[in-house]
């Protein structure tokens, strides 16, 4: 026997039950879950069955079926103990057009209820085509005791982003693609194990640093060339990510200059599912990890997974940039502090104020291309005309471009490559006059 398996939307449609005995209320308590508009007819109805049509849930009529109860029905269920009764309404149900299952009575079906299995919207449905409902039962029950508990939870996670990506991706192989990999984890797991792969899981936010792979730190390097999935910034460069495994998968999440091809709460599930199937997940940022680089959100979306995280450190692009000067950030005679913010804030950190220090050394990840503002604001705050500055392009890499200028002259600077640091701050004037006498030495 073909079937087609077929899942049928009963929300709010009308049914109807004929009878109301054991057997009827076995299929009750499976139709009442979809939402399906339903009435019970039968001469004589068990207790419980009353019980429901008191609360409302059914509509009961107590008396013998005839045929003209199945007009309007969508699909109509035949549960009394008397075959008569039973064929009849198939037979009427079949001339009418409307699907009908008689219950233990496989020749007299259009469809079958399948043993079901499920985890908030995800059903998984067994048939016999009616040959032994007790083996899709011991079916069922062996797949529940290996179906994850949070299945429900998680897919509702990703059908929320799966409309995202649908509404904000372009219709092409990168969308599937997208889809596929945020939907990927292991879905079947012995019982024993059920709660053992999130736990064991484990994903590693690895600082690339500033670019150059020599700069990388050992442990860095180790899991970059061990891992089993790497998921990158765009500002990662190629000789580092040249250093993977040819096994491994890449996974480019980068959000760079306002273009944003992928979500946060899109690269928080990937990590999640991946660490579920995988047994070394590197989430690899450049420069470190707890600077500037969303850390705090990943680590909390990892966390609510279940899934285990390690921080690897590594050297922040301020770091690389004082060295390309050469600059000491807190140079004892010129910087007691060293101040770290970005050009780029979230909503709701749009006022905070950056902190008047004129003894600190001011580092600004990723600045901007037009300065003007930032120079203004900074002037107001009572910070000198000619408080020193440097905008470093590029910061420990070949390409690497370093730009002087003093705050009063800081909105006329050229732009520079993205990506860019503004360090600022008297440390700087020192480090300018060394670097100038040394290009001079070495011309000469």
């Amino acid at each position: 026997m073909n079937l087609q398996p077929v899942f049928l939307k009963l929300d709010g449609r009308p049914g109807l039950l004929v009878g109301a005995g054991n057997v009827a209320l076995e299929k009750l308590n499976t139709l009442l879950s979809s939402e399906i508009r339903l009435r019970v007819i039968a001469p004589e109805v068990k207790a419980e069955v009353r019980a429901l049509a008191a609360e409302g849930r059914i509509q009961l009529i107590e008396r013998k079926f005839a045929p003209e109860d199945l007009d309007g029905n969508f699909i109509v269920i035949a549960a009394t103990d008397d075959p008569e009764v039973n064929a009849t309404v198939y037979r009427e149900s079949v001339a009418r057009g409307i699907l009908v299952n008689s219950v233990d009575d496989p020749p007299h079906c259009d469809f079958y209820f399948g043993s079901v299995v499920r985890r908030g919207d995800l059903q998984v449905a067994i048939s016999t085509a009616g040959e032994s409902p007790a083996a899709a039962q011991q079916l069922r029950r062996e797949i529940d005791e290996q179906l994850p508990e949070d299945l429900g939870p998680w897919l509702a996670q990703v059908g929320q982003l799966r409309r995202e990506i649908l509404a904000t991706h372009p219709a092409g192989e990168d969308r599937k693609a997208l889809l596929h990999r945020i939907a990927k984890r292991q879905m079947l797991q012995p019982a024993s194990s059920a709660n053992s792969n999130a736990s064991e899981a484990r994903v590693y936010l690895v600082g690339a640093g500033p670019g150059d792979p020599d700069l990388l730190t050992v442990k860095a390097r180790r899991l970059i060339t061990s891992a089993d999935v790497i998921l990158h910034d765009d500002l990662v460069t190629p000789e580092i990510l040249a250093l993977a495994n040819p096994a491994a998968e890449i996974v480019n999440v980068g959000k760079r200059c306002g273009m944003k091809n992928i979500t946060q709460d899109e690269i928080n599930s990937l990590m999640a599912s991946y660490a579920v199937d995988y047994r070394v997940v590197v989430r690899l940022k450049s420069g470190d990890p707890l600077i500037f680089g969303r850390a705090a959100e990943e680590m909390t979306a990892l966390g609510h997974a279940g899934v285990n995280f390690e921080i690897v450190p590594g050297i922040t692009a301020a770091f690389a940039a004082a060295a390309a000067i050469p600059c000491s950030l807190t140079d004892r005679n010129a910087a007691s502090n060293v101040i770290f913010s970005t050009g780029h804030h979230a909503q709701s950190h749009n006022d905070a104020a950056i902190p008047e220090r004129e003894d600190a050394t001011r580092i600004v990840y990723m600045p901007g291309r037009d300065l003007t503002l930032l120079a203004l604001e900074w002037l107001q705050e009572g910070l000198p005309a000619d408080f020193p500055c440097a905008i470093i392009s590029h910061a420990g890499r070949a390409e690497q471009q370093v730009t002087y200028a003093n705050l009063g002259a800081l909105g006329q600077v050229e732009e520079v490559p993205a990506p860019s640091i503004l360090l600022a701050g008297w440390a700087l004037k020192k480090s300018a006059n060394a670097l100038a006498l040394s290009k001079q030495a070495a011309e000469v």
